[in-house]
């Protein structure tokens, strides 16, 4: 495959020109945990294809991979789109050294619980296969912010915590795409309107600076491997002795108000706390610390009194306690953590304070007090095993709700990125009785036009459920149903008040849904699937706005809407049970993790949700 040798402007950056050095390309998406997670080499051959011909146009992903048909990447935006549920994601084009991993075509792949291989991060597989070159029998990833360690003569990766081993491979692919000219100082990703500038957005910000954060502590504490044996992993440390309301880094222990202090029940010691109230050094008597590890330590600096740590702060420098981790604060908790850690690498004062608990579930209710939500009739829902309806024949789902469109514009085909007034980019790939390549059709309400043979295909793609969804403004046709698996949802009002709603009771929803086997419609025909963590409770004011909600709970639930199986964000599970794409609150009486209250604009937000998957108020059942 040939190789791009000039950069493209991208929504206003230049990319390069020739004469620079050689880097190889790889585009990433953001994951709802802010790791950038590759593209495989193929797609990104393919996305520098479109980036050259034209830079501000769309790459459709489902031409080179038929897993990732629903998915457009628009370079002008550098947004992923799913087109068939509208999520939308960041991506970026990442530049690194030709004799990387990803300049050789290498891969590192850890193997998951449903037995398939996930790919590391870029950044950890080029980690991982420069230990191997320099023929290191381990490495170490505590630097790179995972508590594992890979092991490379049995090839497995262990969890520091857990003890748990997974096996790991490395295996030969396509090379990723080489491109010349000077590295652009923005990676693409995210990047105002135009401006050139990187983006303000709250998730922008935190997601620079947290990155830039940990570059600095990497570069800081880069520690060589020795040639030997990684040391023994160490037993569970003793209970902590510290006040249970405070925990304080070691790095400061006297003299401000409000600090722990030397015999006061807080150890002083130079490391940072673990957790567990000792530091990492101390966990085992006379232990040295592991290799590779972010050991905060200074040599010949042991602080044992107020009076040598307030010593060791340069003059000038001020007391700057870092007390957001409770999300209370305008710093984000995952940047007043990044923060703290490196005031303390640098001999600075921090005090990191102990992030309360979430209030899940409301206090103990009997039964008596339990009561039917008012308007809604019953306390219970089933949904029970899908049956597939063969009537449903893709081209006769198309053709209700499209017009043929004789004298088509000059202008894109948003599914195949194909000119309309030319043949579908399905043709060939697909063949269906009576449908030309070159057959454009428009939606009946929104009037977007497609080809009809690219529409097909991404019914295909789908549900199969008789509806179809735009891929451009997401307007339904017909009624949208999912794949969620059987179970029961319970709904019933407790004598509770939620945060921000102290004049109203609380209906409380609680979903319940059995493991079992995969249906046709599911990703995985005839494979177990796990369901984790049900039964799920959910909350709602029981108000106008909320019953109104809990209207369209149901009928999502009907639908078969509300949940999915597929994989993890939490756990990285495969074939389980997740949430899909319409937000609950799990959290009763707080919001430290974002699924509580009190939160003003939550009940808008999932109206908003709700109307996207189709579940609007005048076509609900009569409940």
């Amino acid at each position: 495959m040939s190789r791009p040798g000039v950069l493209l402007p991208v929504n206003g950056h230049n990319f390069g020109s020739q004469g620079g050095p050689p880097r190889v390309v790889v585009w990433e998406w953001l994951n709802e945990h802010g790791r950038w997670r590759p593209y495989t080499a193929t797609v990104c051959h393919h996305i520098e294809n479109a980036l050259r011909e034209d830079g501000r146009g769309r790459v459709a992903l489902g031409q080179v991979d038929a897993q990732l048909t629903p998915y457009v990447i628009d370079l002008q935006t550098m947004h992923q789109y799913r087109q068939d549920t509208g999520t939308v994601r960041p991506v970026r084009r990442n530049f690194f050294e030709p004799s990387s991993a990803p300049g050789k075509g290498i891969v590192w792949e850890w193997e998951n619980d449903a037995g398939s291989w996930t790919p590391y991060d870029t950044e950890i597989c080029i980690a991982i296969q420069n230990a191997y070159e320099k023929q290191h029998p381990y490495l170490d990833l505590t630097t790179l912010g995972f508590c594992y360690l890979v092991h490379f003569h049995s090839m497995c990766q262990v969890n520091r915590q857990t003890h748990r081993k997974r096996r790991l491979r490395r295996r030969m692919d396509l090379a990723y795409p080489l491109t010349m000219g000077s590295i652009p100082k923005s990676q693409s990703w995210p990047v105002g309107s135009g401006s050139g500038l990187p983006c303000s957005c709250p998730q922008c910000l935190l997601v620079n600076s947290t990155r830039a954060a940990s570059n600095a502590i990497l570069a800081s504490q880069r520690i060589k491997v020795p040639p030997g044996p990684p040391p023994a992993l160490p037993p569970p440390p003793p209970p902590s002795i510290h006040p249970p309301g405070l925990r304080q880094s070691n790095t400061y222990s006297g003299g401000a108000a409000g600090w722990g202090r030397t015999g006061e029940g807080v150890r002083s010691t130079g490391g940072i706390r673990n957790g567990s109230g000792f530091s990492r050094s101390q966990s085992v008597p006379g232990a040295a610390p592991y290799p590779g590890q972010n050991n905060l330590n200074r040599p010949g600096e042991q602080r044992t009194s107020g009076s040598s740590s307030r010593a060791s702060i340069p003059p000038g420098v001020p007391a700057l306690p870092v007390k957001n981790l409770n999300g209370s604060g305008p710093v984000h908790p995952a940047l007043a953590g990044m923060t703290g850690i490196l005031m303390c690498a640098a001999g600075l004062p921090v005090c990191l304070t102990r992030a309360p608990k979430p209030i899940l579930h409301p206090p103990p209710v009997s039964k008596e007090d339990i009561k039917p939500v008012s308007g809604i009739s019953g306390i219970c829902r089933k949904t029970k095993k899908k049956h597939l309806k063969k009537s449903k024949n893709p081209e006769e789902v198309v053709r209700r709700y499209i017009q043929k469109v004789k004298s088509p514009p000059d202008e894109d085909c948003t599914i195949c990125m194909e000119r309309l007034v030319t043949a579908s980019g399905y043709d060939g790939v697909l063949s269906h009785r009576g449908i030309r390549g070159e057959l454009v059709g428009k939606l009946g309400k929104c009037n977007h036009m497609y080809h009809v043979l690219c529409l097909v295909a991404m019914y295909n793609n789908g549900n199969k459920d008789g509806s179809l969804q735009c891929p451009t403004c997401k307007a339904i046709y017909g009624e949208k149903t999912g794949t969620q698996p059987p179970g029961k949802m319970e709904f019933h009002v407790i004598p509770h008040s939620l945060p921000g709603y102290p004049d109203c009771k609380t209906i409380r929803i609680v979903y319940d849904i059995p493991s079992g086997m995969q249906g046709p419609e599911h990703p995985n025909p005839g494979k177990k699937f796990t369901a984790r963590g049900f039964p799920r409770h959910c909350y709602l004011p029981d108000n106008d706005k909320g019953r109104k909600v809990l209207r369209l709970l149901l009928a999502a639930w009907e639908r078969r809407l509300i949940f999915a199986i597929g994989t993890s964000s939490t756990t990285g599970e495969s074939n389980t049970v997740v949430w899909n794409e319409i937000h609950h609150k799990t959290e009763f009486g707080s919001n430290l993790t974002g699924h509580g209250y009190p939160d003003p604009n939550y009940l808008d937000n999932v109206l908003a949700e709700l109307h996207r998957q189709g579940v609007m108020e005048e076509r609900c059942l009569p409940y």
